[in-house]
């Protein structure tokens, strides 16, 4: 495994903090030998944010957002839609692919990365933490962290989010129930599928750089890369509404 760096970092703009993500991937992709990177940042407003290949009619109540001033982006990584915001704990976590025979594929990368997390939260809450479908991971059936994945030929991006304590209310408000649903859900609404998780957001932190032994910080954040994403794609209604 290599070296992990450790970025505590929330932007000013959710278009930023979107960027950022993508940002340290083509960092990561473009380094010869660098080192990987685990972020961690916290929303300080609410907005809804749709996969890569999302369909942003079907997945979000646009009126309801307009209505409730709350923006809708696109971010670079796959998976369903989601509301962002305060109580949210999210994670990013660059890894170079030749850091681990386990980060060759899709599924293998979300094996490593989530079965170490499902093994956090255990401890932590000294209780059982199942990995479902792939990419969430649950307490007794109820989702309480969902996550998806960025490739490039050298680097993988692994997000995702840890409910904290997300106003759940709104999401009913925003977000339908989607229309892929794992087995699981069982068609629950927002509500009665998901939990927040009884732990602050310094403990959590603190867990997960241990877990990744991520104890340097990253001393020069690509912000050069990040506006230039934001002006270019992150900001852009043709980005967001692509589908």
């Amino acid at each position: 495994m290599c070296d992990v760096l450790y970025l505590d970092l929330t932007c000013a703009s959710p278009e930023a903090n979107l960027a950022c993500d993508e940002a340290l991937l083509d960092v990561c992709d473009a380094a010869e030998d660098g080192p990987g990177v685990l972020r961690l940042w916290e929303p300080s407003q609410h907005f809804v944010v749709v996969g890569y290949g999302g369909r942003v009619a079907q997945e979000v109540n646009l009126a309801a957002c307009t209505s409730c001033g709350i923006p809708v982006l696109r971010r670079c990584s796959g998976g369903g839609t989601v509301l962002q915001g305060p109580g949210c704990l999210n994670y990013s976590l660059v890894l170079p692919v030749r850091a681990d025979p386990c980060l060759a594929s899709i599924a293998q990368t979300n094996q490593f990365v989530l079965e170490r997390h499902r093994q956090v939260l255990s401890h932590l809450l000294a209780k059982s933490v199942a990995l479902q479908s792939q990419t969430d991971l649950a307490i007794d059936s109820l989702k309480c962290s969902g996550n998806a994945q960025r490739r490039r030929s050298r680097a993988v991006l692994v997000h995702g989010t840890f409910l904290l304590g997300l106003d759940l209310d709104l999401m009913e408000a925003v977000l339908p129930l989607p229309a892929r649903q794992p087995a699981y859900r069982q068609g629950r609404q927002h509500r009665e599928f998901l939990t927040q998780l009884p732990l602050s957001a310094h403990v959590l932190k603190a867990a997960l750089r241990q877990a990744w032994a991520a104890e340097r910080p990253l001393e020069q954040v690509p912000w050069q890369a990040i506006d230039a994403l934001v002006q270019r794609r992150y900001s852009q209604p043709a980005w967001t509404f692509r589908f």
